[in-house]
C-alpha cells in the first residue's frame, strides 16, 4: 500500500545534562552533612553545578508507507530508543511534528505496560483496554496470544514472579496480536531465546502482509535484513541513510568502523598509571570492529605505569548492550616497573550472538584502582551468513558465552 500512515517533520528532542563540579574525594560523613545542610536553606543552592544541553535527535525528517517494514539502526547513542519513545508518545519532542495515522502499539522494555502486581491474564486484558479495544474483542484473541507466548502454566501467576523470557513472550504477544496498525519493537526482543526470536520475525512479517506497518530496532543485521524492506539509519541524532534496506545495512556497516576500533586516551598528569591506546584487531593484528560469529578477535591496550606497582592487574570487560557481564578477565597480579607496556586479550575460542558488546578497562593495584572506563567501545559480532544448523557455533542472541580462558600478553615496549 502507499498511504502514509507515520510523518515525522523535522523532529529534534534535547535533554538538560547536570554536571557535578569536582570537589576531591568526599567522605560519607561529609555528603550526609551536606544533605542535612540543603534541607535547612530556603534556597537550593547551584554552586559547582553545570547544565549541557544534549540533543538526542536533531531535526529527523522521514515518511513511512502503510505495510512497510522498517529497521531502524546505528551505534549505540545514536538516538534509536529515544526517536521509538517519541514515536511511541512516551516523550514529547523538543521541536517539529509527528503525524500518526492509526493505532500505535510498543514494546520498548522488558514489562513495557504491565502491572507487576497483576497476573498474566489480568495484563493482557489490561493491555488490550490501553490500546482501546473491547472486552468481546480482547477475548476473541487470548487464545492466539497465550498459546503464542507459551505461558499458560503461569497465566494468574503475578507478573513480577516471570523472568526476562516469559514477560517479553506475553508482552509482544499481547503487542502483535491485538491489531495495532503500528507496531513498534525495540532491541528487547535479543532477551528471548533463538526459537522465540524466529517466531517473532515471523509474526512481524505476517503483521505487515495484513497491511500494518512495523518498526524494529536491533543490532542483528541478519534479523534487519530478513524482516525489514526499509531502513534509517541513525547517527549522533541525525538520519545518515534511509531506503532500500540492502542500501542502509551496508552503510551502517561500512561507516565509523575503524575510528571506534582505535581509542587514544587523554593523557594525564600526575597520574599512577593510564591507557595510552585500545585497537580492536583480528588475530592477524590488522585492526577491525566488526567480526563474525565465531571469527577469533583481540583487543590490544598499550599502556603508561608511572610508579612502581605492587600487584598490578589490567583488566577487560565485555558485557551486554543491556549491561549484562558476560565475561571480565584479569591478568596475574605482578609487581610491575615504570615504564609504557601493551597487553594483548586475545579471544581464540569465543560464541558471541550476533549484536554490539560494549567494553570495559580497568588498571589497578591490590590497593586501589587508579583507573576505570565504561562502555569506551564496542565490538560488533554479526551473522551475515547462512551457517548450517549442525555448525559448532551456537546461533542465540543477547548473552554470549566464552568457552577456554581468555589468554592475556603483556609485554614492556
Amino acid at each position: 500500500m502507499s498511504n502514509t500512515i507515520i510523518q515525522v517533520d523535522n523532529i529534534s528532542k534535547s535533554y538538560m545534562l547536570k554536571h557535578q563540579g569536582s570537589q576531591g574525594y568526599t567522605a560519607l560523613r561529609d555528603v550526609i552533612a551536606n544533605k542535612v545542610k540543603n534541607i535547612l536553606q530556603s534556597k537550593r543552592q547551584a554552586i559547582n553545578h553545570k547544565s549541557e544541553e544534549f540533543w538526542a535527535l536533531k531535526d529527523i525528517s522521514f515518511d513511512i508507507k502503510q505495510g512497510d517494514r522498517v529497521g531502524i539502526i546505528g551505534r549505540n547513542g545514536a538516538g534509536k530508543s529515544t526517536l521509538l519513545k517519541v514515536l511511541s508518545r512516551i516523550v514529547t519532542p523538543t521541536k517539529g511534528r509527528i503525524t500518526i495515522d492509526g493505532r500505535v502499539a510498543s514494546l520498548l522494555e522488558v514489562g513495557t505496560g504491565f502491572h507487576p502486581e497483576l497476573t498474566g491474564r489480568e495484563n493482557v486484558f489490561l493491555n488490550g483496554s490501553i490500546l482501546g479495544m473491547s472486552k468481546s474483542e480482547i477475548q476473541s484473541k487470548f487464545d492466539e496470544i497465550v498459546a503464542f507466548a507459551e505461558v499458560e502454566q503461569f497465566l494468574d501467576t503475578p507478573v513480577k514472579r516471570y523472568s526476562s523470557g516469559m514477560y517479553v513472550r506475553l508482552a509482544f504477544a499481547v503487542a502483535a496480536h491485538l491489531e495495532p496498525e503500528i507496531l513498534i519493537v525495540d532491541e528487547v526482543l535479543a532477551v528471548g531465546d533463538a526459537e522465540f526470536q524466529k517466531k517473532c520475525l515471523g509474526k512481524m512479517k505476517d503483521v505487515s502482509g495484513e497491511g500494518r506497518t512495523v518498526l524494529f530496532v536491533s543490532h542483528n543485521m541478519a534479523a534487519i535484513q530478513k524482516l525489514c524492506n526499509t531502513g534509517i539509519l541513525l547517527h549522533k541524532g541525525q538520519v545518515l541513510e534511509s531506503g532500500n534496506i540492502e542500501d542502509v545495512t551496508k552503510k551502517y556497516l561500512t561507516s565509523g568502523n575503524l575510528n571506534e576500533s582505535m581509542i587514544i586516551f587523554d593523557q594525564e598528569e600526575n597520574i599512577h598509571g593510564q591507557p595510552i591506546s585500545l585497537f580492536i584487531e583480528n588475530i592477524d593484528g590488522e585492526i577491525e570492529h566488526e567480526f563474525p560469529i565465531g571469527k577469533p578477535f583481540q583487543v590490544r591496550v598499550k599502556f603508561r605505569i608511572n610508579k612502581k606497582t605492587d600487584h598490578f592487574i589490567i583488566a577487560l570487560g565485555i558485557k551486554t548492550i543491556s549491561d549484562i557481564a558476560i565475561r571480565t578477565s584479569y591478568s596475574i597480579p605482578a609487581e610491575i616497573l615504570p615504564g609504557i607496556y601493551e597487553a594483548i586479550f586475545k579471544y581464540d575460542d569465543v560464541i558471541l550472538a550476533s549484536g554490539n558488546y560494549p567494553l570495559v578497562l580497568g588498571l589497578s593495584s591490590y590497593e586501589k584502582s587508579f583507573f576505570y572506563r565504561d562502555n569506551i567501545t564496542s565490538v560488533q559480532i554479526s551473522d551475515l551468513s547462512e551457517m548450517k544448523d549442525n555448525s559448532a557455533i551456537i546461533r542465540t542472541s543477547g548473552v554470549g558465552f566464552i568457552l577456554n580462558p581468555i589468554n592475556i600478553i603483556i609485554n614492556k615496549v
